[in-house]
C-alpha cells in the first residue's frame, strides 16, 4: 500500500547537516501547528514548546548534548517539554486545594504518572513536527541527549517544576548534495506481537541482531570487545553519556516523587 503520507514516513531520515537557508515563516508555522495537532490526553496538551532562537543557547545546548555540534547550525531548534506546570498553576489560582479539601477529594501535585502522560503529550507533538517538516523538504533530528545535565538545562530554559524537557529537535532544509542513507531497521517479527508479548530465543536474537553486527561490529576495536554486544554496550549503553542521563533523570524526577 502507498499514498503520499506512507512516502514521507518512508522516506525520513535523521539529518544532521542543513542548508544555511533559514526557513521561511509559513513552513515554521506548519510545523508548529502540526505539532498542536497533535493526538492529547483529554485535550490537555500537557507539553510546551520553546523555539531557540538565541544562538548563544544553541551553542550551549549543542555542548550539553554531548558536544553535537550541529545544533547550533540548525536553522529551527525547538525543545519538546513535559509539562503539568501549567495546568497546577491553573488549578493554583482557581482554589481547587480548598476545593479539594471541602469536597473530600484528595489534592495530589503532579506524581510519576503525571508525567509519563505528559510524555506521551509531547513526544506525540514532536513526531507530528517531523512528520509536517519531512512533507515540506525540511529534515530533522531527534536529540535525546537533553536529557541530560538537567539542572543546567532547567536553569538555561528558566524551567519550572511539574515539567521536564523530553526531546530537542533540530530542523532545516537538506543541502543539494546529500545522500540520504537509510539504516534498516529489525524484522517486524522481533518486534511485533499480538496479544502478548513474547520472548525471544537465543537464535532469534543471532538472527535478529546478525545484519547489524555484519555491518557494524569490528574485531579490532577501542574496547576490546568479543562480539557486536559487547562492543555496543560500551559504546551506547555502558558509555559515560548514558550513566549521566540515568543521574539526570533520577534528579528530574524529585520534584515528581515529593522527595
Amino acid at each position: 500500500m502507498d499514498n503520499e503520507t506512507l512516502q514521507v514516513i518512508r522516506n525520513r531520515t535523521s539529518l544532521r547537516t542543513y542548508d544555511a537557508a533559514p526557513l521561511r515563516e509559513e513552513e515554521e508555522n506548519a510545523i508548529i501547528e502540526s505539532a498542536l495537532l497533535a493526538p492529547t490526553a483529554g485535550n490537555q496538551m500537557l507539553y510546551s514548546m520553546i523555539i531557540i532562537r538565541d544562538q548563544e543557547k544553541k551553542k550551549k545546548l549543542s555542548k550539553l548534548c554531548d558536544y553535537q555540534m550541529f545544533i547550533q547550525a540548525a536553522p529551527l531548534v525547538i525543545v519538546f517539554v513535559a509539562d503539568h506546570h501549567r495546568w497546577f498553576d491553573y488549578y493554583r489560582m482557581n482554589g481547587v486545594k480548598k476545593y479539594a479539601e471541602k469536597h473530600g477529594l484528595t489534592f495530589t501535585p503532579p506524581a510519576e504518572g503525571d508525567l509519563m502522560l505528559a510524555v506521551e503529550d509531547a513526544m506525540a507533538a514532536a513526531q507530528n513536527s517531523v512528520i509536517a517538516a519531512e512533507s515540506m523538504g525540511i529534515g530533522s533530528c531527534y536529540i535525546g541527549d537533553i536529557l541530560e545535565n538537567y539542572e543546567t538545562v532547567k536553569e538555561l530554559l528558566q524551567l519550572p517544576d511539574e515539567t521536564f524537557p523530553i526531546a530537542m529537535l533540530c530542523y532545516g532544509r537538506y543541502k543539494s548534495e546529500h545522500k540520504k542513507v537509510f539504516r534498516k531497521r529489525f524484522d517486524r517479527r522481533f518486534v511485533v506481537f499480538e496479544d502478548s508479548y513474547r520472548q525471544l530465543q537465543k537464535e532469534e536474537y543471532e538472527q535478529m541482531f546478525a545484519e547489524r553486527a555484519e555491518r557494524e561490529f569490528l574485531t579490532q576495536n577501542k574496547y576490546a570487545a568479543k562480539n557486536y554486544a559487547q562492543q555496543f554496550y560500551a559504546r551506547k549503553t555502558g558509555a559515560s553519556f548514558s550513566k549521566e542521563m540515568t543521574r539526570s533523570v533520577k534528579e528530574a524526577l524529585k520534584a515528581w516523587t515529593g522527595e
